[in-house]
């Protein structure tokens, strides 16, 4: 996610106009142009809740490899199971990539060193969501608080 954030995500050319974006710049400028709610949702869903997500799993997996609980895990595997649905970081990457595609017809389109870090973070997600099994975390869970 560091990488997504500090290269850019895509480079456009246009009549001699050179635009590079990253996600954040991209969110600002969708503000900037009147859409506030749409840039706000581009932060929350692309940056903030990827990030929340494999913070989460880290608290509570991590701890568990060991045979502890950290403090709260109930809470947060919990609250991974509840938005789990919400992290569609995969959809984002095919709505851009199909927006880029259609873009690319008006301007010359580059996918930046963070378009592919951000692909890296999407396969990465919905490995280690896929490989957690929710009866044996809330097994070890227990096993280990006892």
């Amino acid at each position: 996610m560091v990488v997504v954030n500090l290269f850019p995500f895509l480079t456009m050319d246009a009549a001699g106009i050179r635009t590079t974006l990253n996600l954040v710049s991209a969110a600002k400028t969708l503000v900037d142009q009147g859409s506030p709610l749409l840039g706000f949702a581009l932060v929350l869903f692309t940056l903030v809740t990827p990030l929340a997500l494999a913070s989460g799993l880290i608290y509570v997996c991590g701890p568990l490899l060991f045979g502890r609980v950290a403090p709260g895990a109930f809470v947060v595997a919990k609250w991974l199971n509840q938005t789990e649905p919400w992290n569609m970081i995969e959809v984002f990457l095919l709505g851009v990539l199909v927006s880029l595609l259609k873009l690319n017809k008006l301007a010359d389109v580059h996918f930046g060193i963070g378009f592919w870090a951000f692909a890296v973070v999407m396969v990465c997600m919905a490995g280690a969501i896929s490989g957690i099994d929710r009866d044996e975390m809330w097994d070890r869970l227990e096993v280990a608080k006892s």
